[in-house]
């Protein structure tokens, strides 16, 4: 099986995707029924895996970050240019 590849800005459901395969491969590496080579190759993807998951959620913080009300008490995301 190989790694899907994930650049972290695609949408609908990718993290739930990514998040969902992980939980199968922890639950195939627990079972301890793979040969080493499957074992590495799984390892691999879930570190790749791991890592979109993990860049997903931080552009996700950092959006929620700007975040911003203003004087009518509507959000709006704030400029990289504004303070």
């Amino acid at each position: 099986m190989s790694p899907k590849k994930s650049d972290g800005k695609q949408s609908g459901g990718n993290f739930e995707r990514s998040l969902k395969r992980l939980e199968e491969i922890i639950e195939t590496l627990e079972r301890g029924e793979v040969s080493l080579d499957e074992v590495m190759k799984m390892y691999e993807e879930g570190v790749h895996l791991s890592k979109a998951c993990l860049e997903q959620l931080t552009q996700a913080e950092l959006k929620l970050k700007r975040l911003s009300k203003d004087i009518n008490g509507n959000f709006r995301l704030i400029d990289n240019t504004e303070e």
